[in-house]
């Protein structure tokens, strides 16, 4: 049987005691799986690898080396928030690697989004084997937070870092404990391992990033306007009481300018377009009717603080027939 495909008879997981069952049910495949080897776990801090964090440390506890890869395309104090919570709150082995210069330097000037993501996905690895070599000890094994949305679109959408972005050379065994799963089901596999509530709500971010919602070729600047653009998208969600109400929300950023009016003179500089989603298992998705009011104070506030943009614009379209991300 196709280890990637999920049986036509698997239980959705949605109470404490599917998800205890499931978690006892991997805790011992794991430990199976890996023996006494260490492992490291390539961490973005979102809910799928957290989860998967949470996992493996219940089931091999310090065999569990937890990697933050900062490859300059995480959100505005995205890196600084992680390191907080994995380290200092939950005591986790962390091992925290400042990759921006050498992923945006990757980077520079590819614009079809299929490379950019395996140029990711690929110096992750690289990345990862690095580390690997720095434990001591013969690492054999790779962690990753893979959901099963990752794996059916990446037969024939679009490839995900961590699935279809992989190198042919690579020199781990992966561990995915919730390559199976929907994205509603790890929440409540979180719930049952305890791990805060605000990190299992935590909205999805792809792995690559920030990396494919600067879209087109990345640019240094076009990237922090983007970053300044979706703090700001995600402050006044937060304000008007849309956080865990709204699935995913975020600000994407195109490789063409528009032209605009500053100050009484023509400005040419980038668009920002606003996504919001609603969905339950990441497969299908609506957009829900965002409050007038909002979207203009989000418009008058990204226009007035963030340099380069002079247009912003709101995304309509449901899931099919457009992908959750724009790239």
């Amino acid at each position: 049987m196709d280890s990637n495909k999920r049986p036509e008879d698997m239980e959705r997981i949605t109470t404490p005691e599917l998800a205890s069952a499931f978690i006892d049910e991997q805790v011992e495949a794991v430990r199976a799986q890996v023996g006494d080897q260490k492992v490291l776990l390539a961490l973005s801090g979102g809910v799928d690898s957290s989860v998967v964090a949470a996992l493996l440390i219940k089931a091999i506890g310090k065999q569990l080396i937890c990697v933050h890869v900062n490859h300059g395309l995480m959100r505005k104090g995205e890196s600084e928030q992680v390191v907080d919570v994995f380290q200092n709150q939950l005591d986790a082995n962390l091992v925290y690697v400042d990759a921006s210069e050498r992923f945006l330097d990757l980077l520079d000037g590819v614009a079809e989004p299929e490379a950019k993501r395996k140029i990711i996905g690929a110096e992750f690895i690289r990345v990862f084997e690095e580390e690997a070599r720095k434990v001591g000890d013969e690492v054999s094994f790779l962690a990753q937070g893979t959901i099963y949305p990752d794996i059916l679109e990446s037969d024939g959408v679009k490839a995900h870092h961590n699935v279809g972005g992989l190198p042919d050379d690579l020199q781990f065994e992966l561990c995915e404990p919730v390559k199976l799963l929907y994205k509603d089901e790890v929440r409540v596999i979180g719930r049952e391992l305890g791990l805060p509530e605000g990190m299992v709500e935590r909205q999805p971010f792809p792995g690559p990033g920030l990396g494919v919602r600067c879209l087109g070729s990345i640019t240094r600047d076009r990237l922090e306007a983007l970053r300044e653009a979706d703090a700001i998208l995600r402050d006044e969600f937060a304000a008007a009481g849309l956080e865990g109400k709204v699935w995913q929300y975020f600000v994407s950023v195109p490789d063409f300018r528009a032209t605009g009016v500053r100050d009484g003179v023509r400005a040419f500089e980038w668009p920002a377009i606003i996504r919001a989603v609603n969905t339950v298992d990441a497969m299908t998705a609506e957009v829900p009717e965002l409050d007038w009011a909002l979207l203009k104070k989000i418009t008058a506030r990204i226009l007035a603080e963030v340099p380069g943009i002079c247009r912003v614009v709101y995304d309509l379209t449901p899931k099919p027939i457009g992908t959750i991300e724009w790239e």
